[in-house]
Order: structure tokens, then C-alpha cells, then sequence
């Protein structure tokens, strides 16, 4: 009996060992506290974080250090012209509102009050409030917008804010751990902060109607609603590696999956904005798809990595490096191209004039080939840099008094250069001067441009081509 009960005692006070030696090695090692850091405005403070990264190895540390500069996004937008010009009496019997009001999340970016948001959020909007964790309101401006990703910059008058820093998107591991931080639903659940994982990379958007014209999405699985547009997709180091976009759903509301604009994409974008007021953006000039089995038998290609190219654009940034048709594209610099949607999403990683090495396979060689990427056409109404007009594509400019006197013309606005855009793709050529849009006859390259974006639907022109015949041509405008 006694060498039972000291049986018993020895195995208890050996498991209370061995339970104190398991508590210590799962007992993390003390730390000194970090640096409090006191963020304030007006003299008003939001918050004391005082955790190191190492300290919390839960979502601690990431959500506290961010949640403050995540921002509510109200708009107010006026209802369509052709309501408003009802009589009162119609607006009231039909009860259609003059102001309509939407909402979504913004995030702090600089300091001085620099928000990212998405361009959906604030498009058509004549007026923004941003309100801040700390329930004070702000008045903000656009900036600029991308409507081609998504993006948008808008700015308060603040100083002294909270932000989120950037982190690189291209870094993120499938699996990884990420929070999205927003604004569900409206005000009263704003600085809401969900988790997931990073589901995949450089997804395109499910859907037979392409919305953006760049898509390499970041998909996750954290929780994002009506509201959260314009919010920010954070790692575990409290770093912005998304702008969370839109999410894929019957119910029009969270089905399991949400993406998000990179934020690599969304730095180059708002750096732009906010250096040139617009997006500088490089083009290679090739049309692409996926590289298939039957494409790698044919070439004897080991895997399905990179793009099979299609065409190459005349002049373009890719003839002129010498790429060709039936290229395999495998790689831009380092980096690793496996669907077209990588290939978007560095090309817009590029400024034009900025130099980079393709790596392709043509007739089962593998040739690295220098190309120095070119800008796109500036948008219509802007006057370039040879003083004519951007039209959709082209460059339009007033005609010559010596081309109006040797045509038999009076007035008339001449096309410089059709270019290799919807105006080109509409059979518009060189020289040719236009003289009516849409029915309405012009004679400066503004007329020109304002009847054109008054149209709802296409653009009819009509006049005299540098031969001296007569011509038109029409295009469908893009909603």
C-alpha cells in the first residue's frame, strides 16, 4: 500500500515537472514594450499602440495598428438630369429623390490627409464626407481616378493621421493570413475587421461582363460586404497589400469570396495621381491568351507557364523589342509570367519610357529581348504636347487653311493621326476632316469633343477624306 501511494506521489510530481516545463516553453520570452506611439489631430489623440509585431502572434498587432486609418466614405450623388428636370409636382407624385446617397471605406495613406478608395465609390458624386474612427468629419476632394482598376485618390484637409503603409502584394503566399477592414453596411459597423486567408492571385473577375479593363485581383475568403469598397486588405504586419474591390455573389451579399486591387498596383496608380494628375501607364502592344496543352506540344514546352502571343501591334513597344506572333511570353525582368492577367498587372507596374528584358520561347529557343515600353494615347479632350487634340485613340487638330482651300471647304477639323484606337477601328484615316458630329456641323476639335461625350451611344461623323471624297464612319462609345 505505501508503495502504491508512493508510486502515486512520484507520478504526480512528475507530471507537475513535466507540465511546468511545457508552461515555460509555451510561455513567450518578456519583452520590453515598444515605443508608445500617439496618433492626434487638432490636439485630439486616437490611439497608444505599444505592441511589437513579435509579441502578439495573432491579429493583434495588425488590427490595432490600422483599424484608425481606415476611413467611412458617404456620397452624395444627384439623381439623373432628366428627373430633375421633371416639374416639382411630377418629382413629388413619382417621389423621386434630387440627392441620393451611397457610402464605402477609404484608407489613410499619407499623413496630410491622402485616402485611397475605389473609383466606384465616389464616381459621380457632388459631394464626399470621410469620417474617421474618432467620429470627426471631413469634407474631401478627388483628386484623380482610374476608372480602368478601380482606384480613386481623394484628399481631406488634416494633418497628423494615422496611416497604413504599403506593403508588396507581389510577396503575398497563397495561404497567407489577411484582415480586411472596413465599413459593412454603413456607418454604424464601420472599422469592421474580418479575417481569411489570400485564396488565390491574380484572378480575373468571374463574370461574362468585364467591369475593369486590368484585372489581377487578390482573392480571399475574408468577409466583405455592401460598404467595405475602398477598404483596406492588410497582412499580419499591419501592411496594406490590397484595396478591397468587389465580391462574387447571386444575393448581393458575402458568398465566400472578395477581391481586392494589389496594393503594388494601387501605389504606382496613386503616385501618379497625385505626381501628374493622371495615370502614366505603359503599353506593350500585344493581344495574348493562355498558353495551352495543344500550344506546349507544338513548341515542346515542359508546362503551361506563360502567355501565348496573338499579335503584335504595329510599332508598338513589343514589334519594335522584336517580338513576334506564336512567341511564348515566359517572363517580364524576374518576374514569372503564367496567365495573362500577370502580364496586365506588370505592364501597369511600368512607366512609359521605362526599360525591361522579355524572356520568350520562339522555335523551341529561349531569346531575352530589350523593350522600352510606350505610353498610351491621352485621353480624349486633352491637348498634346504638338498642340493637337486627343479623340478617342487619334489626334484631331482645326484644318489648315491651305487643306480647306484645297478641298473647297470653309470650316472643318482635320484628323493628324487616326492612330490605333476606336478611332482607327472605325476606319477614320489620316487627314480626313470632319465636318459634322452627330448631325451638327464643327469647325474646332472642342466642338468636336463635346458633341462627342453629350452622345449616349455612338458617334456619327461625317466629311471629306484628303482625297476629297466624301465619307463617314461611326462608333459605339464605351458606358
Amino acid at each position: 500500500m505505501k508503495k502504491e501511494v508512493l508510486t502515486t506521489i512520484i507520478s504526480v510530481i512528475c507530471s507537475a515537472l513535466v507540465a511546468g516545463i511545457v508552461v515555460k516553453a509555451a510561455t513567450p520570452k518578456a519583452t520590453a514594450a515598444a515605443p508608445s506611439t500617439t496618433y492626434s489631430i487638432d490636439g485630439q489623440e486616437y490611439r497608444t499602440v505599444n505592441l511589437t509585431e513579435t509579441d502578439y502572434p495573432d491579429f493583434t498587432y495588425a488590427a490595432e495598428n490600422t483599424v484608425d486609418a481606415v476611413v467611412f466614405v458617404k456620397v452624395t450623388v444627384k439623381t439623373a438630369q432628366q428627373y430633375s428636370e421633371l416639374p416639382p409636382m411630377f418629382r413629388y407624385f413619382f417621389d423621386i429623390p434630387e440627392e441620393q446617397q451611397g457610402s464605402g471605406s477609404g484608407v489613410i495613406i499619407r499623413p496630410d490627409g491622402y485616402i485611397v478608395t475605389n473609383n466606384h465609390v465616389v464616381q459621380g458624386a457632388s459631394k464626399i464626407e470621410v469620417t474617421l474612427n474618432n467620429n470627426k468629419s471631413y469634407e474631401a476632394k478627388v483628386i484623380g481616378t482610374d476608372p480602368v482598376t478601380d482606384v480613386a485618390l481623394i484628399k481631406i484637409e488634416a494633418g497628423g493621421l494615422p496611416i497604413v503603409p504599403f506593403g508588396d502584394s507581389d510577396n503575398l503566399r497563397l495561404g497567407e493570413w489577411v484582415l480586411a477592414i472596413g465599413s459593412p453596411l454603413g456607418e454604424e459597423l464601420k472599422g469592421t475587421i474580418t479575417a481569411g486567408i489570400v485564396s488565390a492571385k491574380g484572378r480575373t473577375m468571374p463574370s461574362n461582363n468585364r467591369e475593369f479593363k486590368i484585372e489581377s485581383f487578390i482573392q480571399t475568403d475574408a468577409a466583405v460586404n455592401r460598404g467595405n469598397s475602398g477598404g483596406a486588405l492588410v497582412n499580419k504586419k499591419g501592411e496594406l497589400v490590397g484595396i478591397n474591390t468587389a465580391i462574387v455573389s447571386t444575393t448581393g451579399s458575402y458568398a465566400g469570396y472578395s477581391f481586392a486591387v494589389p496594393s503594388n498596383m494601387v501605389k504606382k496608380i496613386v503616385g501618379d495621381l497625385i505626381d501628374f494628375g493622371s495615370v502614366k501607364r505603359a503599353m506593350l502592344g500585344v493581344s495574348m491568351s493562355p498558353v495551352t496543352e495543344k500550344i506546349a506540344g507544338e513548341m515542346k514546352l515542359s508546362n503551361l507557364n506563360g502567355v501565348y502571343i496573338n499579335e503584335v501591334t504595329k510599332g508598338g513597344a513589343a514589334d519594335k523589342a522584336g517580338l513576334k506572333e506564336g512567341d511564348v511570353l515566359l517572363k517580364v525582368d524576374n518576374t514569372l509570367i503564367t496567365a495573362p492577367s500577370d502580364l496586365q498587372a506588370k505592364v501597369n507596374g511600368f512607366h512609359p519610357g521605362d526599360k525591361a528584358t522579355l524572356t520568350v520561347v520562339r522555335n523551341g529557343k529561349t531569346l531575352e529581348l530589350p523593350v522600352v515600353f510606350q505610353g498610351t494615347v491621352e485621353s480624349t479632350g486633352t491637348v498634346t504636347e504638338d498642340g493637337s487634340v486627343a479623340f478617342y485613340g487619334g489626334k484631331i487638330s482645326r484644318a489648315s487653311d491651305e487643306t480647306l482651300a484645297r478641298l473647297g471647304l470653309k470650316n472643318g477639323v482635320e484628323i493628324v493621326s487616326a492612330g490605333s484606337g476606336k478611332l482607327a477601328e472605325a476606319g477614320a484615316s489620316d487627314g480626313f476632316v470632319i465636318l459634322y458630329v452627330n448631325d451638327q456641323a464643327v469647325s474646332t476639335p472642342q466642338e468636336v469633343v463635346e458633341i462627342a461625350k453629350k452622345s449616349r451611344r455612338a458617334v456619327f461623323v461625317e466629311g471629306v477624306s484628303a482625297t476629297g471624297k466624301r465619307g463617314y464612319f461611326g462608333f459605339a462609345k464605351e458606358e
